[in-house]
């Protein structure tokens, strides 16, 4: 039996509407080989009860009892009643791998550059604005183009134009704005060739990284857009901006994206629910195990 083995054996849940995703199915099988009770929950179908006593979760007719630990694999479309029911784990008194606040903040994307801006990490010049009709000014004000326009509530590349002419810049932000979709420019950064880092941190510590890069003629680096990624060794200073970019939005597990610039790694975004499945292919790496370790050594 390994030595780093939890004698006491948890009820740890995976907050997950799909059993059958590659990170929940890795959750279910790595906590279980470490003597755990793994139960996947799908958080849509729970029910809340709040009450100054007893707080509990209904979970198909049944009150959910005895859980130790929660993983929040909660997909971006649902966060507000995700939320809620990892809050509601909160008040029960149960170890979160992921706060409910943290996550509310990660997911909004302006909330979360504006905390990382103000601990001093470097990112790409953003701007945004309460629908401005004068689109070429907030375009200037990133640098002009070629710029990257992004829906706030857009996630995995979606919603993410590139674009390259001043005269293309405005006509999208003015389509966006007649949409009253709400949107962020950024300055595009050429030098990072379509590729990006994703920096995989669990409990201040970076158990995995990837280089991933957009196929031919792609700015996006998203696996799923046919994207391919490489292992990676992180330079000092990326590490130090992983790390300290997880710890002032306060998450226990976070996939950090970076972009390689001329002036050092500039933050991207960061995922309070990274998927497993790239960074464990591209690092022959076991993420799961090092997600269960931590929920050993807290709980």
């Amino acid at each position: 039996m390994p030595t780093d083995f939890k004698k006491i054996t948890m009820k740890i849940v995976v907050l997950s509407r799909d059993p059958n995703l590659y990170s929940t199915k890795r959750l279910i099988e790595v906590g279980t080989k470490r003597g755990h009770e793994m139960l996947v929950v799908d958080h849509s179908k729970c029910d809340i009860v709040i009450e100054k006593k007893r707080p509990h979760i209904m979970y198909k007719g049944k009150e959910l009892t005895g859980v130790d630990a929660v993983i929040p694999r909660i997909g971006a479309s649902i966060t507000f009643y995700g939320t809620a029911v990892l809050r509601q784990f909160e008040m029960m008194k149960v170890f979160t791998a992921v706060e409910s606040v943290a996550l509310g903040r990660s997911r909004d994307k302006l909330r979360s550059l504006q905390i990382l801006s103000r601990a001093g990490l470097g990112m790409p010049k953003t701007a945004f604005t309460n629908y401005s009709k004068n689109v070429s000014n907030v375009i200037e004000q990133v640098g002009g183009a070629p710029v990257v326009i992004k829906l706030l509530e857009g996630t995995q590349g979606v919603g993410v134009v590139l674009a390259e002419t001043d005269k293309a810049a405005e006509s999208v932000l003015e389509a966006f704005n007649g949409l009253q979709a709400r949107v962020i420019v950024q300055q595009f950064i050429k030098e990072a060739g379509g590729a990006d880092i994703r920096a995989f941190v669990v409990d201040g510590v970076v158990v995995g990284a990837m280089k991933r890069q957009g196929k031919e003629g792609e700015f996006r680096s998203n696996i799923h857009r046919g994207g391919s990624a490489t292992i990676i060794e992180l330079s000092e200073d990326e590490e130090v901006a992983a790390l300290k970019a997880a710890k002032v939005l306060g998450l226990g597990v976070a996939g950090v994206d970076l972009l390689q610039s001329n002036s050092g790694p500039m933050i991207m975004e960061v995922n309070s629910s990274p998927g497993l499945e790239g960074i464990e292919t591209a690092t022959g790496k076991n993420i799961a195990a090092s997600i269960i370790k931590y929920i050993e050594r807290s709980v």
